[in-house]
């Protein structure tokens, strides 16, 4: 199959190495050239490491690099039978690429979204075949973790819903169906242990680098802390207003002021080289 990707940023990149690793041609759409070339350099890069580790041949590592296609133009995206997009988390965005996706993607293409707190309702309502649209939400490092979350909208067609399954499955994944719900099931979870974390720290029960210790101590392999700075503070934070909002305000889910403030100062975690855990 072909996979359209619509984001070369983190999310983008991890989906489309997933991908080429199980033989599926990719095409990346981003408005930016820049990123373009970024995201092909280091899928690129991650492919031939998965050599060099042993986990993919030579000759599969070339076969991949020769099937990734790459474009500013949305036009791009016609030859996909799955696109996925994996773009900022705001419903306007997503809602504008939506609209021009199904204007030149094929009639039997199926379009799916990576987020990971919008409801699937809420974005499959730009669309005039709301039955082709599913969410398909990869977690970070989306080549590595082997959850996915495949989430039915009251519209979306069984059909659709087994492909995407049978999609999650050929690269090596375990999907889950989700219900429409604000945050599906790993994130409204989620939202309460970073929550609770950064209530600890500011409360000054415990340090930062004490609620991550105490974490891992009991199995995780990434204290919340260091998670946030790996999924992004910026992002992360997105992901509980968004589900704040959904949930009408609900106290349980209120954003935290330490994280709003390390936003505002930039920031944002590993991609800033600056964050909770990164000095």
């Amino acid at each position: 199959m072909i996979i359209g990707i619509c984001g070369a940023g983190t999310m983008g990149r991890g989906i489309a190495i997933a991908s080429l690793t199980a033989g599926h041609g990719v095409v990346i759409f981003d408005i930016s050239d820049e990123a373009l070339t970024a995201a092909r350099n280091n899928v690129i890069e991650q492919l031939r490491k998965a050599v060099e580790k042993g986990k993919l041949d030579a000759a599969a590592c070339a076969i991949a690099e020769q099937n990734i296609v790459t474009g500013s133009s949305i036009d791009v995206m016609s030859t996909a039978d799955i696109v996925i997009e994996a773009i900022a988390e705001r419903l306007d965005i997503k809602h504008a690429l939506f609209t021009e996706l199904e204007r030149v993607c094929r009639p039997d293409a199926i379009l799916t979204s990576n987020t990971s707190s919008i409801s699937i309702a809420s974005l499959a309502r730009c669309l005039a075949n709301p039955s082709r649209f599913a969410g398909l939400h990869f977690f970070n490092p989306a080549h590595i973790m082997k959850l996915v979350e495949v989430i039915k909208g009251p519209r979306t067609s069984d059909d659709v819903v087994s492909t995407c399954v049978e999609f999650a499955r050929g690269l090596g994944k375990t999907p889950v169906v989700a219900a429409d719900a604000p945050g599906f099931i790993v994130n409204r979870i989620a939202r309460n242990y970073y929550n609770e974390s950064q209530r600890i720290v500011m409360e000054g029960a415990a340090s930062i680098a004490q609620v991550d210790t105490l974490m891992k101590g009991i199995g995780f392999k990434m204290g919340p802390f260091e998670l946030m700075d790996l999924i992004g503070v910026d992002v992360n934070l997105d992901v509980t207003k968004s589900q704040w909002e959904q949930f009408f305000h609900e106290p349980r889910f209120t954003p935290s002021l330490l994280q709003q403030q390390y936003v505002d100062a930039g920031l944002h975690g590993k991609k800033t080289s600056s964050g909770f855990t990164i000095q």
